[in-house]
């Protein structure tokens, strides 16, 4: 199956789900012609269909509830219940349970596409290095959250100066389009579970964001309260491309949906405001909440640290699996040499790949 067929394929499934709004896919398809990462980013349902033959030897290494469409921008920054600033993987959309080995070479094949594009300046195997090691570390550790106060001075350090700008980030979600009719009741109710008052007055703008699940409806609450702005996200949420390849298959069964869970059992210093709400994930929008892109990194920033860490973190994940770590930690001895070197190598000739057929054929 091409990557044209895959992708009509793909759309189709989700369309079962909740209706998709044409605009997006439209500009996710343009998208993905910019560049292999961010057609990495856009085609996780591809990478299910590609990885398990390229990598087959890996796609049976032992399996761990896991982030699934992991990459080098799936990391960003919210408030936990104590208000501290935390930083981790901050995207769920696409849990499942999967070899550990998904997660690891898709994070380095995603930092070897940024290195080529020059988002990143490290060389690749240093890169894969980095992030193996902190996965390793993590799970030897039994994993820690990345609270940025004592701890992780260098990392606060990279967080703050990437926090967006107050005014222009509420000047920004001010200026989107409201929506005054057709915004489903499942999606208003979602948004009022964690608004801090109920019945609170809020308009209801319209959203584009991200790349794996643009097309998805989104709906912003903007409110005033208590002087300042705030707003609440509801995303809709369909089942990960990576449970049983339902969406190839053409399965009947609606495949379990699996990101409350990751949440409620990862090493982690929660988001108490990122909740499931029926088909919709409801988060909390923030100048101080939000993905971390490499393009607003600052020019000190710690590259191998960086991913030393982004390794920690998924190791954080999988250990919400009981049992796993052990597993996983018996398996990674077994593997000798530059394995994920050559995986994430191997990953990044056969996305590029894909991309130039898609890219010749739009």
């Amino acid at each position: 199956m091409n990557i044209h067929k895959s992708t009509t394929q793909y759309e189709e499934w989700l369309g079962k789900f909740t209706p998709l709004i044409e605009s997006d896919l439209k500009l996710k398809h343009q998208q993905m012609t910019t560049g292999p990462f961010p057609f990495l980013r856009a085609t996780f349902y591809r990478w299910m269909q590609v990885w398990p033959d390229v990598c087959h030897e890996l796609a049976t290494a032992p399996a761990a509830l896991s982030v699934g469409d992991l990459h080098v921008e799936n990391f960003g920054t919210w408030r936990d219940r104590e208000g501290r600033l935390v930083w981790g993987v901050n995207d769920f959309d696409a849990a499942a349970h999967l070899p550990y080995t998904n997660d690891l070479v898709r994070l380095a094949t995603s930092a070897y596409l940024a290195i080529e594009a020059n988002q990143l300046c490290v060389e690749c195997v240093a890169a894969g290095d980095a992030i193996l090691s902190g996965y390793r570390a993590g799970l030897k550790a039994g994993g820690k959250p990345f609270v940025l106060a004592e701890e992780h001075a260098w990392l606060r350090g990279i967080a703050a100066g990437i926090l967006k700008d107050p005014v222009t980030y509420w000047q920004k979600l001010n200026g989107l389009a409201e929506i005054k009719t057709g915004v489903p009741e499942t999606a208003r109710n979602a948004v009022e579970h964690v608004l801090p008052v109920m019945g609170m007055p809020y308009v209801v703008k319209h959203r584009v964001a991200g790349l794996g699940n643009l097309g998805l409806p989104r709906y912003v609450a903007l409110a005033d309260w208590q002087g300042g702005k705030l707003a609440r996200e509801a995303k809709a949420l369909v089942p990960s491309p990576a449970i049983g390849m339902a969406w190839s298959q053409r399965a009947t069964d609606t495949p379990e949906i699996f990101y409350q869970t990751i949440l409620d059992r990862a090493v982690r210093a929660v988001d108490p405001y990122v909740q499931l709400q029926g088909h919709w994930i409801v988060r909390r929008l923030a100048p101080d909440c939000a993905r971390i892109e490499l393009a607003s990194l600052p020019e000190e920033r710690a590259e191998t640290q960086l991913l030393h860490a982004m390794g920690w973190e998924t190791a954080n994940i999988h250990l919400g699996t009981r049992g796993a770590a052990k597993e996983i930690l018996r398996d990674l001895q077994k593997r000798k040499g530059k394995w994920l070197d050559t995986a994430a190598q191997a990953m990044v000739r056969a996305t590029t790949a894909d991309w130039e057929a898609w890219r010749r054929q739009k």
